[in-house]
């Protein structure tokens, strides 16, 4: 049958004497591929468990578990092409749910090895479960940080139980989530601890065990074919299907992936797949994190890359191990170069080469002191009256200190809208020199007096809503809270109060006379007898006792005056009169231009005084602000009806607010308006027209930018151990440069691409030069590191110098934030392009960079200047620069590789990466996505001594490379004794430094020892295999390989695994 052809076809390329299978295919007991698949799958893992992992046999049950995997997908694509489906059988129901029970199985079977493997690992010595700070996530209520810092935590058991209830559907899903456990765990803990040393442990336990079980079963390869045709239909169509990251992801992969040379050779192909830890031990000593481009596509298939600086990390640090191992005059090495600019240049396209969304804070700042200005002079009362109007009246000159600059709302606003401040301090101290000039000028129940105050403290309350009370800007403005206010303003009314009582005291005795002369007509007149009522009547009308009236004024073309009747009398003569309150209209008070006024609005003046009844020319009424909008009164036109808000003095010449309105009315009735009226304030008539308004003076820049400065003073500080004849200080002005301790500035340098940047830590005067110590920071060029090296844009290293300078050296100021800094805030007065960033010391001598806590805190005295901070409301992402070095050692390889024939450089590249043959079937697949399966050969293969030989001169120097190994295995526990908190990196990396500086002497001894150790293993494996296998890296395996056993069989010994490897 059809079926039969393809299960021979299978098991043609299992060249193994396994009887029970073949007499199985011959009588035809097999229904399915899937069957013998199984068969297969067990026989082979049933050899792996046999034997140890470097036998022959372990390896070519390996290696066949390989081609069983490339064989299953060709006979799937056959199918496809036969249009027959070799995974179902059209008749059989029963074997359907079989396939998919085993399919499912097989899966659960892996996941469940992989987790024991992890549950089930010991501390070697003491026997303790690694696993146990993994099995449950911390408590919620214990750790809340946590879950602030872990986005998505997960445990062992959530694990455990989605394995359970076959929620992953791919063994991916869970390797997934066993690594995010890892990398939470490393996250959060501090690098050193337990359970950060347990989670590199537990991880490297689970990646053994899986590649112990083998190429794991493609789910897609299981599904039907057509649906796979589909699928690869549709991954042609990118652009279409894809989301802008992952565009964005293909985009940069495919560009490292397809870039060839100026020969047409394509640089990738040996960074495609690394070697196993079997074939290539000393490569995984030496390089802690490993990494291939195979690594970096499943990890993109699996959208685990949030963005395009998480792919660049992968593919730099692919790069860097390559640089790292093999040596710089190698073609690996000049390949890695090359592809690692490619990966820059197109990431910039991409991406743009400036900070992502880095906030413009000089804009930020004018932006919040210009709310925060408009909000206070727009702040307003219950009637849409502006506090800041009565303020227009006090003068930009202090009369008690004509010597300060003239200050006042319109020279500050022109300030705000210049840009000039760039301080919220400096801005605050005008806003309430303004203020607390208004309250000096006026009396405390003046609405002067009351509306400074309001304003000050709504300054203070928005201040605090824009700043986030320092969230979003840290300034020494925040210091002055509402408490200081009120005990401020009430310091300030128990000094004035008792002198204010003594003037009410005079005032009361003056209107009283006043009073007593208004009543007396001429001469005698207090003879006169009066007959006073509650109404009387006139001309038909009647008014009342609390009525307002219109009296005829004094002189002609005046409007009417406002009176309000508290009195009515009839004089022995007969004729009638009023007493009342007179209100004024806005132009009989003497106010600025500038103040506006409620349309009808008037005043109660301090004013009374008696008109005849024959002078009232009609009936009005005055309401209370509060009720005029709302309310309006019965039988009057509206032209009648007036609002009053305040008070107005005549003496004073002074407004105040009325709080309390005490105008009984007499018979008026009033109803509710269908619609409130709207608030409208009108100009005074005497505003200065627009056309009429004079040209405005341009103050002097320097004289206004001086103004907005912030003041600052020489702090002089005592030193106990000071060098005699120098005044120390802790702020200081020199060549009209502040500085103070801590601050960083750039120091001229000659021979320097980049001026070095010190740090202030003391500053002193002496015979009129002024001088400075602290460290010396360092710009990338001035270190040694790989080419491949990545350095964040303006990035400064802490070097090992203390210098004491000149300040005559000093060419200007910067900043230098850590990491954490850098990325969430910014002093408010610096430039962006001299704000610096340092995470890492410099150690010259080992040639390492190693980050480092932070720099020294100084606590300085309150006379000091603070820096403004402005934090960001979302952290920035800082981007990465290419080494200084990359192009220039680019050009010194190609240099080298320019005369080379095509010829010699195919052979270097062979050389390079030479570890025998390890080349599997090459499958085509119709898959645009998928990665093109290259032969097995490690992107990082050659050791550092044997890097760009020819064959021939590496046949002569084969023991290098265990000379450098027996060194390594000698030198690093020493390293270690000496370093015991670096990385496996840097000891690495200290490790190879030792070696190239070793002399030739010294070399040639371990040279030597290790030609020997390496002539023993060569008889120890030629007594155990009399034809080794080919391929095998020599020196690769260690230890006696066991004899294979027959067919692959397991040991008797040893019960068989019944079914699918757990």
């Amino acid at each position: 049958t059809h079926t039969h052809t393809h299960i021979s076809s299978l098991f043609s390329h299992l060249r193994l004497p396994i009887l029970p299978c073949r007499n199985k295919m011959k009588n035809n007991e097999y229904e399915s591929v899937e069957h013998i698949d199984s068969d297969l799958t067990l026989m082979l893992e049933n050899a792996k468990r046999y034997n140890v992992p470097h036998s022959s046999i372990y390896k070519r049950a390996l290696k066949l578990q390989h081609i069983q995997q490339m064989k299953r997908k060709e006979l799937l694509q056959r199918a496809e092409d036969d249009g027959d489906s070799m995974l179902s059988s059209a008749t059989s129901d029963t074997s359907s749910t079989k396939r998919k029970s085993y399919k499912k199985n097989t899966r659960k079977n892996r996941m469940k090895a992989l987790l024991m493997a992890v549950t089930e690992a010991r501390e070697a010595g003491t026997g303790r479960r690694l696993c146990d700070l993994f099995m449950v996530k911390p408590s919620k209520k214990d750790y809340p940080d946590y879950y602030k810092i872990i986005l998505e935590p997960v445990d062992l058991r959530t694990i455990e139980h989605n394995i359970r209830s076959d929620k992953y559907m791919t063994e991916d899903s869970m390797v997934g989530d066993m690594k995010l456990m890892f990398r939470n765990a490393r996250h959060y803990n501090e690098e050193g601890s337990q359970v950060y040393n347990d989670s590199d442990i537990l991880e490297k336990i689970m990646e053994d065990k899986r590649r112990d079980l083998g190429p794991a079963t493609d789910d897609d390869d299981m599904t039907s074919p057509k649906l796979k045709t589909r699928k690869n239909s549709m991954s042609l169509k990118k652009s279409k299907y894809l989301t802008p990251l992952q565009q964005k992801l293909n985009e940069l992969y495919e560009a490292v992936k397809n870039y060839t040379d100026k020969r047409g050779r394509r640089l990738s192909t040996i960074f495609l797949r690394l070697p196993s830890r079997a074939e290539l031990p000393d490569y995984y000593i030496a390089i802690k994190k490993p990494v291939d481009m195979e690594k970096i596509k499943s990890h993109m298939l699996a959208n685990k890359y949030q963005d395009v600086d998480a792919l660049v990390e992968d593919f730099v640090l692919m790069f860097n191990n390559a640089c790292t191992y093999n040596e710089p005059k190698s073609l690996i090495y000049r390949d890695a170069l090359l592809l690692h600019r490619v990966l820059l240049e197109t990431r910039r396209d991409l991406e743009g080469g400036e900070d992502a969304h880095l906030p413009d804070v000089p804009r930020l700042i004018q932006e919040l002191l210009r709310s925060l200005f408009v909000s206070v002079l727009g702040h307003q009362d219950d009637e849409g009256r502006c506090y800041s109007d009565s303020l227009a009246e006090i003068p930009a000159a202090d009369p008690v200190n004509p010597e300060k600059p003239p200050l006042n709302f319109e020279i500050i606003r022109k300030n705000v809208d210049r840009g000039r401040y760039k301080r919220l301090d400096v801005f605050q101290d005008h806003m309430f020199e303004v203020l607390e000039k208004a309250r000096r000028l006026n009396r405390t129940d003046s609405e002067i007096f009351e509306d400074a105050v309001e304003l000050q403290q709504f300054f203070i309350r928005i201040r605090d809503e824009l700043c986030k009370n320092g969230e979003i800007l840290m300034s020494p403005a925040l210091s002055y809270t509402s408490k200081h206010l009120h005990s401020d303003v009430e310091k300030e009314k128990k000094g004035k109060l008792p002198k204010e009582f003594e003037e009410d005291k005079i005032k009361r005795e003056e209107e009283k006379r006043e009073a007593e002369k208004r009543e007396d007509s001429a001469g005698s007149s207090w003879q006169v007898q009066r007959t006073y009522s509650q109404d009387c009547s006139f001309k038909d009308s009647m008014y009342h006792v609390g009525d307002y009236v219109y009296v005829e004024p004094a002189e002609p073309n005046l409007q009417p005056h406002i009176i309000y009747i508290e009195r009515l009398w009839q004089d022995d003569t007969g004729e009638k009169w009023l007493y009342g309150c007179w209100f004024y209209r806005p132009n009989e008070t003497f106010h600025l231009a500038t103040r506006k006024f409620l349309e009808k609005e008037v005043f109660k003046s301090d004013y009374y005084n008696k008109a005849p009844i024959s002078k009232i020319l009609g009936k009005c009424v005055v309401m209370f602000v509060k009720e005029y909008f709302k309310l309006y009164p019965e039988g009057f036109r509206s032209e009648d009806v007036y609002v009053c808000e305040s008070r107005y003095s005549a003496k004073s010449k002074s407004f105040k607010k009325i709080k309390l309105w005490a105008m009984p009315l007499s018979s008026v009735r009033f109803a509710t308006r269908d619609v409130p009226l709207p608030v409208v304030r009108v100009a005074s008539m005497f505003a200065i027209k627009q056309e009429e308004k004079p040209p405005e003076v341009l103050d002097e820049s320097k004289m206004a930018d001086a103004m907005t400065d912030k003041d600052r003073e020489d702090v002089t500080l005592d030193v106990t151990n000071g060098e005699p004849g120098c005044q120390y200080h802790e702020q200081l002005c020199y060549n009209n440069l502040w500085l103070k301790v801590g601050d960083c500035v750039y120091i001229g340098s000659h021979g320097l691409v980049r001026p070095r940047v010190g740090r202030i830590e003391k500053m002193w005067m002496r015979d009129g030069a002024g001088y400075f110590f602290g460290p010396i920071f360092i710009h990338p060029e001035e270190t040694e590191h790989e080419p491949t090296k990545m350095f964040y844009k303006k990035e400064v290293f802490l070097s090992n110098l203390e210098e004491t300078c000149p300040m005559t050296c000093i060419i200007g100021k910067c900043v230098v934030a850590s990491f954490k800094e850098y990325l969430s805030c910014r002093p408010t007065e610096v430039p962006e392009e001299n704000v610096l960033l340092c995470e890492s010391r410099y150690i010259e001598s080992e040639k390492l960079m190693k980050k480092f806590k932070g720099l020294k805190r100084f606590s300085l005295s309150g006379k000091v200047v603070e820096d403004e901070i402005y934090y960001f409301r979302k952290l920035i992402v800082p981007q990465k620069e290419p080494s200084p070095l990359l192009d220039k050692k680019i050009v010194e390889l190609e240099a080298k590789f320019a005369d080379m024939t095509d010829e010699e450089l195919e052979d270097l590249g062979d050389d390079d990466g030479d570890l025998g043959d390890h080349s599997l079937p090459q499958m085509q697949s119709s898959m645009s996505s998928d990665m093109d399966i290259m032969p097995y050969t490690p992107p990082q293969s050659t050791p550092k001594s044997l890097k760009g030989l020819s064959k021939k001169e590496r046949a002569t120097r084969k023991i290098n490379m265990s000379g450098y190994i027996l060194f390594s295995s000698e030198m690093r526990a020493v390293i270690k004794a000496q370093h015991p908190d670096f990385s496996f990196g840097d000891l690495s990396r200290l490790v190879g430094t030792e070696w190239r500086n070793l002399d030739s002497s010294r070399k040639a001894e371990y040279e030597e020892r290790a030609a020997k150790v390496a002539e023993q293993q060569e008889r120890d494996r030629a007594h155990h295999h009399s034809s080794p296998r080919a391929g095998t890296p020599i020196g690769a395996l260690m230890g006696v390989v066991p004899p294979p056993a027959p067919m692959g069989m397991l040991n008797p010994s040893m019960t068989p695994v019944s079914g699918n490897p757990s």
